[in-house]
């Protein structure tokens, strides 16, 4: 089943269900009038518009041209994103000369959740000079979820799997992470591609709690990247454990997998600027490659092995917001 949320009177927007090619919708409205009321009424709700996916299945529905489609969760109680593929850490801690710190559980920081860019929204930011980075990510969308969850009874509450982009402001966030706290400045919102869905819709590209899929970016039309998620160290089931050992998880918390990379990232390219100026640094001695510029823009696309849309496409162009007065 795929989700999403459209543009309505309201901040969170209005339900919709989608069909499997991302062409035509059906209004959820008489069923449940959010996503977030239907990840606070799972069971329920996941049944009436499963019968409304069934009708899409039968050829019903309108165009998706004709509605704007929103984050699925326009603003999501809470946001919490791991760092869950190891040679994109580890190839950060050797361009920057760290020393390795043995970890026992996986790293993971909250952010902001207040607010999700449309995938195609434009991005506003105040200065070329922090540095803008985009950064390709994978996600899932829990129900209630309890404190003390197993890894292995947290696949069960992942409702939901999501596409995102998690802006980075990279010249501030070496300032943060010296202070010992969490990120403000350096992390603004996050961007995600219209569609969350089910579990089920990936079919075998859904395993061991990871998406087993190419996430391919563009960067001012050219191919930067197309790293596999099956490459995470630990899967969204223990992401989801991790975060709710000591709270309980409300729903429609939204936990990322971090910037999505792969140990050939010299063959594949790389989901994040950052990573591709660490490579050129070992191997050039200096990064070639710029941060985003006003004006610039970034693509993100998921595709299942047989082509066709999942999540839709994340395609935003980064623009100037001027200072208030």
């Amino acid at each position: 089943m795929k989700l999403a949320t459209i543009a309505a009177n309201s901040r969170d927007g209005a339900l919709v269900v989608v069909s499997r090619d991302g062409q035509r919708f059906l209004p959820a409205v008489e069923v449940v009038a959010t996503l977030q009321s239907a990840l606070d009424n799972w069971q329920t709700a996941s049944e009436a518009l499963g019968k409304l996916a069934d009708k899409l299945d039968a050829g019903e529905g309108e165009s998706t041209a004709s509605v704007s489609f929103l984050a699925p969760l326009p603003r999501a109680w809470q946001w919490l994103d791991g760092s869950a593929f190891d040679s994109h850490g580890a190839l950060m801690e050797k361009v920057f000369g760290i020393d390795p710190v043995p970890l026992d559980n996986p790293l993971m920081y909250q952010g902001l959740s207040n607010q999700f860019y449309s995938a195609t929204d434009d991005v506003p930011f105040l200065y070329e000079e922090d540095c803008i980075d985009f950064e390709g990510e994978f996600g899932v969308i829990v129900d209630d979820t309890p404190m003390g969850v197993t890894a292995q009874q947290a696949l069960s509450h992942m409702k939901l799997i999501v596409q995102i982009n998690d802006w980075s402001l990279r010249k501030l966030a070496p300032v943060e992470m010296r202070t010992g706290f969490g990120w403000v400045q350096a992390k603004p919102p996050c961007s995600a591609a219209p569609f969350a869905v089910t579990p089920d819709e990936l079919g075998d590209a859904w395993r061991d709690g990871r998406v087993h899929l190419n996430l391919v970016v563009d960067f001012n039309g050219q191919r930067f990247g197309a790293a596999n998620g099956e490459a995470m160290s630990v899967g969204f089931h223990e992401l989801v454990a991790h975060a709710a050992a000591t709270r309980d998880l409300c729903a429609g918390t939204i936990i990322g997998s971090g910037t999505v990379s792969n140990e050939h990232y010299r063959e594949i390219g790389s989901s994040c600027i950052a990573e591709r100026r660490g490579i050129e640094m070992l191997d050039l001695g200096e990064p070639k490659t710029d941060f985003m510029k006003f004006g610039d823009r970034v693509r993100m696309e998921a595709q299942s092995i047989s082509g066709e849309t999942l999540f839709g496409a994340i395609d935003q162009k980064v623009v100037k917001r001027e200072l208030p007065k």
